[in-house]
């Protein structure tokens, strides 16, 4: 299977920690973020990933190289225009051929990709949602399952929202034929390809994460990457094994 990170917000809600370094590669015990997700993408069998990139393309770049560190093989695209999260996979054209995961940059994680990829294999889906809980559905894209755990309703950051507290936690198991589904130019998977899929009654399912995941982007949450990672992994003895001039913006 192969990965598509999404790498190329800006980060604006973590200024002025993201002034001169992009939010997927903030710290976090003293490695970059994205260098947690390459090792738990490795862990599962994972040997090529593609990262679009927008806000400081040079950091992520020189950070992570060619991904020989991580035993992986890396790709890069630059976008000079934000392409959306679900445009971004235009960015490589012929790479996504078989089944492949898509996960967002901003996301500290450890969750069980297998048992994510064996639902989704038993289900006969075409994408697959890991899912969370939340308490702030004006923030998240929610979700209402049938008891098989079809996706009946999504709707992306509700102005008003009365389907219970399941969210979409951001880490996505897809099929080549979804890129039949995301036309040229910018499009977004929340506001227009899930939408457009479930209009066409296409099988999209979703399933409870096993494990931990957490969004980074505001400084409380920053703050709390940190603490859940000293209190999963006990405290950090060693830092960053990449270059440190790779890091010197971060």
């Amino acid at each position: 299977m192969k990965a598509l990170i999404l790498a190329a917000g800006v980060g604006t809600r973590l200024r002025p920690l993201t002034d001169t370094c992009p939010k997927p590669m903030l710290p976090v015990a003293g490695e970059p973020l994205l260098a947690h997700t390459l090792r738990w993408l490795r862990r599962y069998g994972v040997r090529e990933a593609a990262l679009n990139l927008h806000y400081l393309p040079e950091v992520v770049e020189s950070g992570l190289g060619t991904g020989e560190r991580f035993d992986m093989a890396l790709r890069y695209a630059r976008e000079t225009e934000l392409r959306g999260t679900a445009g971004a996979v235009h960015n490589f054209p012929g790479f996504f051929s078989e089944t492949f995961a898509v996960i967002y940059g901003d996301l500290l994680l450890d969750l069980d990709l297998d048992d994510l990829l064996t639902f989704h294999r038993q289900r006969g889906a075409m994408m697959t949602l890991a899912l969370k809980q939340t308490s702030t559905p004006q923030s998240q894209g929610m979700i209402e399952l049938d008891n098989t755990g079809r996706v009946q309703r999504f709707v992306e950051k509700p102005a008003r929202w009365d389907g219970g507290s399941t969210a979409n936690a951001g880490v996505y198991i897809c099929e080549p034929a979804l890129l039949e589904w995301i036309p040229p130019g910018v499009s977004d998977f929340g506001h227009d390809i899930i939408p457009a899929l479930l209009h066409a009654n296409a099988p999209v399912f979703g399933r409870a994460l096993r494990g931990y995941l957490l969004d980074i982007g505001t400084p409380a949450a920053y703050a709390q990457a940190q603490h859940d990672w000293v209190e999963r992994n006990g405290p950090v003895t060693k830092y960053s094994t990449l270059p440190s001039a790779d890091l010197a913006s971060c």
